[in-house]
């Protein structure tokens, strides 16, 4: 055992002087970020959904009380903080004096992207020709403005 100490002492030195020396490269290489930052020239050729069209669910004998607290509802709940302050605020605002085919109107627009949304009410991009002469989508628009200069917050559920 002792005879083989030396030849081990050997074969560490030899793997500390392999690890030690891995290759690197000096020039800086610099990759694509996978996650532009929203608002971007990338970021908005990313994310376009023109050809996707969403399936809503069917929700037949829906009552007009049900259909606007399922609105204020999905209206709050987005998933993106931004769809979400201004989609609520808009239907705290509006959903009560809308009236039964605006409220279906407000229920198909919700059933867009939250960032195709946000984009098309805050005028970064030109809705698609479905959303066009939207007076719902028009009313957003306003409301985005914020023209008043009202500081926004989230209306309790």
């Amino acid at each position: 055992m002792l005879q083989n100490l030396p030849r081990l002492a050997t074969l560490a030195s030899t793997r500390r002087l392999l690890i030690a020396r891995r290759p690197f490269s000096a020039t800086s290489y610099r990759r694509k970020d996978p996650w532009p930052l929203p608002g971007t020239p990338e970021h908005l050729a990313s994310t376009t959904m023109e050809d996707v069209h969403p399936n809503p669910l069917p929700r037949p004998g829906e009552s007009v009380d049900t259909l606007r607290a399922r609105l204020v509802y999905q209206s709050r709940k987005r998933g993106t903080l931004e769809s979400d302050l201004l989609l609520s605020t808009f239907a705290r605002d509006n959903l009560g004096t809308m009236s039964e085919v605006e409220l279906k109107e407000y229920d198909r627009l919700l059933d867009e992207a939250d960032w195709d949304i946000y984009y098309w009410a805050t005028g970064k991009r030109t809705p698609p020709e479905r959303w066009t002469d939207s007076e719902i989508l028009k009313r957003l628009a306003k409301h985005a403005k914020n023209e008043g200069k009202v500081m926004r917050l989230m209306p309790a559920l």
